[in-house]
């Protein structure tokens, strides 16, 4: 069964940030298949929740934390599966230090 995936406010603002550089930088049809590549990643997360990568888990010592590439998108979501849904606390690019990015909290 489903889950419904719901983004944090960190990975909203991360995704708004790809977007924006996508639209100045590459145009308007990259920055639409960044966003269509998303939500096939959080279609994809919705149904098969145990498939992201734990590669980060250890290191961040968060041991639920599972990771999604975004195809030909240089972005990963980072999300943990709850009871009831599919937590998306970061949608990073895969250059950045990865776990220094995670460490930063929105609070929620």
């Amino acid at each position: 069964m489903a889950k419904p995936v719901v983004p944090r406010e960190l990975a909203n603002l991360d995704v708004d940030e790809a977007i924006a550089h996508y639209l100045s930088e590459a145009g308007d049809h990259v920055a639409l298949s960044f966003v269509d590549a998303l939500e096939r990643a959080y279609r994809h997360l919705s149904r098969h929740p145990a498939s992201g990568s734990s590669r980060y888990a250890a290191e961040l010592n968060l041991p639920h934390l599972r990771s999604w590439p975004l195809g030909r998108f240089p972005h990963v979501v980072f999300y943990v599966e709850t009871e009831e849904c599919i937590d998306v606390w970061r949608v990073l690019h895969g250059a950045r230090d990865i776990p220094a990015w995670m460490q930063e909290t929105d609070g929620t």
